[in-house]
């Protein structure tokens, strides 16, 4: 049987990061439905991630796949290429979309739960980047992370912290048992603030359900951990106002943030429909724009490669305690989480995805600031 123009298209492509269709490697791909290839011609990355979570297609080992398609930018090739723009239109004039979208247009993403964090997520229940540098586990690596921050900030007995996005408060608690700094956290999640309050009953840490943007306190020491990715560009000179407004004339600030390679003003569809709404990666040039005239930068430290063990770590515990949370979701939420997963590990292990953590003050250290790694 002759292949169709979308299906000799998407075979060409994955050819070129020797990733086969219906082939026995472990980053190959198992096609279940000849349909795929139309469907991902005509919708791109949204359409990989949906059809997917469809059980159109399958693959042992995702985080390898998208090394390999990411690595080569096939998905910018795909963009610029005019046979694919062409092979692309006739498919979508050919498909019904609404045929394959499993959720209504607006519904972003699940209210996933505590449960299955806490499961997924190390003791002290970090869902960012870990630190593995000393470290050969999930848990030790992330109290390495939480260690790391709290040393680059010179936290000491008697400062007062605030953590925006601060979580299920496990920085919060680690920096006021091993520093003894008192911690204000706020966050935007209700459910977030309900657990983080109970963890965190017996320590100088007062948890609030607040925005950024209501800030008007001064603290000695900030921190933001994996929130600036949910600002917004329009919004990042905001976030850094806030800061220069709440940091102590002598104060620091820590941002650790997920990043892209270059400046963008969107994300990856498929990732802001169903997993991070509005979410944003911010490039380097984007974050030094936000803070020109407001602070003075003292140390940029780029570990994104960590990300890649730290997200299969999370993949592992996840299929591993899947029994015991899967009466509350279904095999179409599995498999999106899965994809999640393993998607974005690939992503940091091609380097297409970055992660930094940033030392800023208010005014400059004197005489210098003592980079901590």
């Amino acid at each position: 049987m002759t292949a169709s123009a979308p299906e000799r298209l998407v075979r060409e492509f994955f050819t070129a990061a020797d990733v086969g269709t219906d082939g026995r490697r472990s980053w190959d791909i198992q096609v279940h439905n000849d349909l795929f290839y139309k469907r991902l011609a005509a919708g791109g990355s949204m359409a990989l991630g949906e059809s997917y979570m469809d059980g159109w297609w399958d693959c042992e080992a995702l985080d390898q796949f998208f090394d390999r398609i990411l690595q080569l930018r096939l998905d910018q090739r795909a963009r610029k290429s005019i046979k694919a723009l062409w092979c692309g239109c006739k498919a979508a004039l050919t498909c019904s979309p609404g045929r394959f979208r499993a959720f209504t247009i607006g519904r972003r993403h699940y209210d996933i739960g505590n449960e299955l964090f806490r499961l997924m997520l190390d003791k002290w229940m970090n869902y960012s980047c870990a630190y593995w540098k000393n470290a050969d586990n999930l848990d030790a690596a992330q109290e390495s992370k939480m260690d790391l921050i709290c040393r680059k900030l010179h936290l000491r007995p008697g400062l007062r912290l605030l953590d925006v996005g601060c979580g299920w408060g496990g920085l919060a608690a680690f920096a006021a048992q091993h520093y003894g700094v008192e911690v204000t956290g706020v966050t935007v999640s209700r459910e977030q603030v309900k657990l983080a309050r109970q963890r965190t009953d017996d320590l100088p840490v007062t948890i609030e359900l607040k925005d950024y943007r209501d800030m008007r306190e001064t603290f000695d020491r900030i921190v933001s951990v994996g929130m600036f990715e949910h600002v917004g560009a329009g919004r990042y000179r905001t976030f850094m106002r806030m800061i220069r407004r709440c940091l102590a004339p002598e104060g620091l600030f820590l941002l650790h943030t997920i990043a892209g390679n270059r400046s963008v003003r969107s994300s990856d569809p498929w990732i802001t429909r169903y997993i991070f709404p509005n979410s944003m990666l911010p490039s380097s040039r984007q974050v030094s724009a936000a803070a020109e005239k407001l602070l003075v930068l003292e140390d940029w430290h780029s570990f994104g490669p960590d990300y890649d063990p730290t997200l299969m770590a999370w993949y592992h515990n996840f299929v591993t305690n899947w029994e015991n949370i899967r009466h509350n979701y279904d095999e179409r939420f599995f498999r999106m989480w899965t994809y999640y997963l393993l998607a974005c590990a690939g992503s940091f292990r091609a380097r297409r995805n970055q992660l930094w953590q940033i030392v800023f003050s208010r005014n400059g250290v004197r005489p210098n600031y003592e980079s901590v790694r």
